[in-house]
């Protein structure tokens, strides 16, 4: 009998249809508390529900997979399907890929959302996906880039000469140098005790990145500079993204959007949280500065890197 039972069994299972399933990697370097590991799952979770099951999507964060150089490998070869990296280190393969990191072109956040619906953001994707077969989907608000120092910066001449920490790559220099500060290379892992040692006299980073890494106890001043709105992209690798149907990318593509929508106004609104705690308290003070000063000597460095009629139809969007 039990055989019997165990053969009508053996044969259900035979005959019962075993749905195709893909297994996706989504790799990405920030640590997995974050809002932007957060929107990853979310992503993940939706593409699950949205496809029936069909495609599964497992987050790797906190760089489990490697950093951005890796990952990028990885997408090229397919050993990894999907990641969030910076439009920094897209633009070594595509120049304009990384003009949304430019310093003072975004007036505001409103300006820079209008720019992932944008015909700009459809012509530098394709142009990176021309150039590596890797497709960007969306951008995602990561922060808006503020000056802390020792000494309060109120208009550029209170730049002048000094040493601030930039990492260590040429489009971090364009604005210190434009307003005359001696911009330091140094590893980010070293910026807390350089400042505390006086190596450096300032520092520029999101306010959430101020806050969690306790740069306001070395600092007393947060110039409100917003001098780079900061942003990370999703990307899927070229043999995926070649082998998805018209309707998988569609779809893809407007699961990344929703999630970007979604989290970029969570973090914009952490930010003046923040904003708000160190107002009332005695760690730092906030000094909103006029933009304007700091653009004006900007703005040209910046028409030099990327070209004039590029900047001139970010900054348009504005209107």
């Amino acid at each position: 009998m039990n055989t019997l039972a165990t053969l009508t069994a053996v044969i259900g299972l035979i005959s019962t249809p075993v749905l195709a399933q893909e297994t996706l990697k989504f790799a990405h370097v920030y640590e997995a508390n974050t809002l932007y590991n957060e929107a990853a799952e979310w992503i993940a979770d939706e593409i699950e529900k949205r496809t029936d099951g069909a495609y599964v999507v497992d987050v790797f964060p906190s760089s489990q997979l490697g950093n951005e150089e890796t990952i990028t490998e990885g997408l090229q070869i397919g050993s990894i399907q999907m990641a969030y990296t910076g439009p920094t280190f897209l633009g070594q393969f595509y120049k304009p890929m990384a003009i949304s990191e430019a310093p003072f072109i975004w007036k505001d956040y409103d300006h820079w959302k209008s720019y992932q619906d944008s015909d700009i953001f459809e012509e530098v994707t394709q142009g990176y996906f021309d150039q590596t077969g890797n497709k960007v989907t969306s951008i995602l608000y990561f922060g808006s880039r503020q000056t802390s120092s020792q000494e309060k910066i109120e208009a550029p001449a209170d730049m002048e000469g000094m040493k601030i920490r930039v990492a260590n790559a040429p489009l971090w220099k364009i604005f210190p140098t434009a307003v005359g500060a001696n911009p330091t290379p140094i590893s980010f892992a070293e910026v807390y005790l350089a400042l505390q040692q006086g190596v450096v006299e300032g520092q520029e980073n999101p306010i959430t990145i101020i806050e969690s890494n306790k740069f306001y106890e070395v600092q007393n001043y947060v110039a409100r500079t917003s001098h780079i709105t900061s942003s990370v992209v999703s990307v899927f690798g070229g043999p995926l993204w070649s082998n998805l149907s018209d309707e998988e990318k569609s779809l893809f593509t407007e699961i990344t959007r929703e999630a970007s929508s979604m989290f970029s106004d969570k973090i914009v609104a952490r930010e003046e949280e923040l904003f708000d705690k160190f107002r009332a308290g005695n760690d730092v003070e906030i000094v909103d500065v006029d933009r304007a000063p700091f653009a004006e000597l900007v703005i040209p460095a910046v028409k030099a890197e990327w070209g004039e009629e590029l900047v001139d139809r970010v900054t348009a969007l504005a209107d």
